[in-house]
């Protein structure tokens, strides 16, 4: 089973991740992410229901995304972060920067409106 799959959303690209986020499985997040950023996609959403533990590492690929994102107009949310991860996002304060919502629906529902349809 990959790490990552990515699929369409709603006003979004929709990157879905299974398993634990460390060292050994976060360069396949790092990659998934940036394939997206090089392809244009500029409102992201992970969807993070099937993921138990997450490590710095991964943090820190999720950090990098945000910046390319922001850095050029878009936006990196994350979507039904479970309690284990939910802590590292708290203790690091990245909750404070990077969106999280309940479900990936609820991300959807506050992808920003664009009349200039791209590509989706």
């Amino acid at each position: 089973m990959d790490l990552v799959s990515i699929r369409p959303g709603r006003g979004c690209t929709v990157l879905e991740v299974r398993g634990e986020l460390d060292m050994a499985t976060s360069p396949q997040l790092r990659e998934g992410l940036q394939r997206l950023v090089d392809a244009g996609d500029r409102q992201v959403v992970v969807d993070m229901a099937g993921v138990g533990f997450m490590d710095s590492s991964a943090l820190g690929a999720l950090v990098v995304t945000f910046k390319a994102l922001r850095d050029v107009g878009g936006r990196l949310s994350l979507a039904a972060v479970q309690p284990p991860v939910r802590n590292v996002l708290t203790v690091t304060s990245v909750d404070r920067v990077i969106q999280v919502y309940e479900s990936v629906r609820a991300a959807e529902a506050d992808m920003p409106s664009t009349e200039d349809a791209t590509g989706g």
